[in-house]
């Protein structure tokens, strides 16, 4: 009988090891540490999604650019667009992440452009979601 078997990140075993930093800062000391590979997946998508083309140093292909497409004439080949950008865009820089759930929404009237993503990451049972809301 197959089952499906579930890779746990030795990282995500001790509790007081730091994976990586989270986002935003906006804690009592400068950076807040995360603990667990989902919380440093997480980070690290919200990133890339607000990370412009050639604003990181030393890798300047990093980011989805989104900046470019928001706030201009907004119609449905933009969402399509920034749709495109970002499944392309973690599929090349996440491959391990799988998009379960892409949804765009432009709000017009008070300047806001909401992304929703839901995702699972490739053999860890690992599914959670991200909802950021872009206001110029």
């Amino acid at each position: 009988m197959p089952f499906n078997v579930q890779q746990i990140d030795p990282l995500d075993l001790q509790p007081s090891v730091g994976v990586g930093v989270g986002i935003p800062f906006s804690s009592n000391q400068v950076f807040t540490t995360t603990y667990t590979t989902q919380e440093a997946i997480k980070t690290n998508l919200i990133n890339y999604i607000l990370t412009g083309e050639s604003e990181r140093f030393l890798n300047p292909s990093f980011g989805a650019g989104l900046r470019a497409v928001l706030f201009d004439q907004m119609t449905d080949e933009v969402d399509e667009q920034v749709k495109g950008t970002i499944r392309s865009g973690l599929a090349l820089w996440f491959p391990n992440v799988i998009i379960r759930e892409l949804t765009t929404q432009n709000q017009q009237d008070i300047n806001t452009y909401v992304i929703y993503l839901k995702y699972s990451i490739k053999n860890t049972g690992i599914v959670d979601e991200l909802l950021i809301n872009l206001q110029q």
